[in-house]
């Protein structure tokens, strides 16, 4: 029997000691460990409501596959689908009079019924009656199909989607595919005055937490917090002059910028409301870069 040499005998020794004595105090040594983050960064770029459509208004509605294409990325803005869930979408999961889409075995295996905007309905009524019949075969009844008649696969359903966003040219070079739509649209939604849980229930999220820091806290948002809040948020004019009359420094610290008469903001996200601020500003920060359950194009 070969020999244990000494120092691997003191060193078993050791790790016996160590045991023993985490039994015998019932603390655990790992408990004070931090475990490194993983972190997901979400989209880069989200879309503004007119650079949505810019994209979409790249579609010929005057070509079949214009139709078509029109129909899906209609789709994807109006109900935030994942790609996964768009190609595994049947016809009869449209409901065209409920203005319904139903998803089934989303992430997680979770199906879930989703309000669809009538802008997208009426091109996918359009796709329906007039496209689709010419593109699918016989007997196929997923949704959206290729000009070969077969179905989309999340690839090619993100290639044809980032084609459009490329042919755009938006401004600062924004690039992406289907999941900047899902999160133009949750983004735009929250800024609109939408309450979380209902974008919660959209986006098919299991934890709210996962909402909140999907879409974020929007710039608008923490614009209309630093206009209203920062010494220096209000536009003031260069030069001022410090002995100038109480009266007149009054009125022109009471007085809105040009570019903010008028203009009606929308209301904060539950979030900000009620001074729920979180305690920890880099909480904000964090809100921009966090684990996101969405992890597809």
């Amino acid at each position: 029997m070969a020999r244990i040499p000494d120092d691997e005998i003191e060193r078993l020794k050791r790790e016996t000691d160590l045991a023993a004595l985490v039994r015998g105090s019932g603390v655990d040594p790992a408990s004070e460990i931090e475990l490194p983050r993983v972190n997901k960064r979400l989209p880069r770029h989200i879309l503004t409501a007119s650079e949505a459509d810019q994209v979409i208004n790249q579609t010929d509605p005057a070509d079949t596959l214009g139709v078509r294409d029109r129909a899906i990325l209609e789709t994807l803005y109006s109900t935030g689908l994942r790609r996964s869930e768009m190609v595994r979408l049947s016809i009869y999961d449209v409901h065209l009079e409920r203005a319904t889409v139903m998803v089934r075995q989303g992430k997680w295996h979770k199906d879930r019924l989703v309000p669809i905007g009538q802008r997208a309905l009426a091109w996918l009524n359009k796709y329906l009656a007039e496209v689709r019949p010419m593109l699918a075969p016989v007997g196929e009844e997923t949704l959206f199909v290729t000009n070969a008649g077969e179905p989309f696969t999340p690839e090619s359903m993100s290639q044809l989607a980032r084609g459009y966003i490329e042919r755009a040219q938006l401004p600062g070079g924004k690039q992406g595919a289907c999941h900047i739509f899902r999160h133009t649209m949750a983004t735009l939604m929250l800024e609109g005055g939408a309450d979380i849980r209902y974008i919660q229930a959209i986006l098919g999220h299991s934890h709210l937490s996962t909402t909140q820091v999907y879409t974020q806290v929007g710039i608008r948002m923490l614009q209309q917090v630093h206009a209203a809040t920062h010494p220096a948020g209000l536009l003031k004019p260069p030069g001022g002059n410090g002995n100038a009359d109480k009266a007149t420094a009054s009125q022109a610290h009471n007085t809105d910028p040009p570019e903010a008469h008028n203009h009606a903001y929308p209301p904060l996200p539950p979030s900000l409301r009620d001074g729920d601020l979180p305690a920890d500003p880099s909480a904000l920060g964090e809100a921009l870069i966090g684990e996101d359950e969405d992890d597809d194009g």
